[in-house]
């Protein structure tokens, strides 16, 4: 969601394996945690869209550090294993 706004059939498309109840709890939890809004836009059709709040924004550079980490150790321990 960093580019911009989603619908739900973006975001179900992009994470692959997620059921749909799987990604529904998991869009409510975000949105309890204040780190999604959800937006509905009044139609027809309905259209709903999710994105970040400011406070989802803040994590995008810790989740980079995070998977740079990751990417560092897990080659790491793949190469040393061999």
């Amino acid at each position: 969601m960093l580019p911009g706004p989603r619908r739900y059939s973006e975001l179900l498309g992009s994470i692959p394996g997620i059921s749909d109840r799987l990604l529904t709890e998991r869009l409510r939890e975000l949105e309890a945690a204040q780190i999604i809004r959800r937006d509905v836009q009044a139609g027809p059709p309905v259209r709903v869209t999710y994105e970040l709040t400011p406070r989802g924004r803040e994590l995008d550079e810790p989740l980079e550090s995070l998977a740079r980490w990751a990417e560092r150790w897990i080659a790491a321990e793949f190469t040393s294993v061999r």
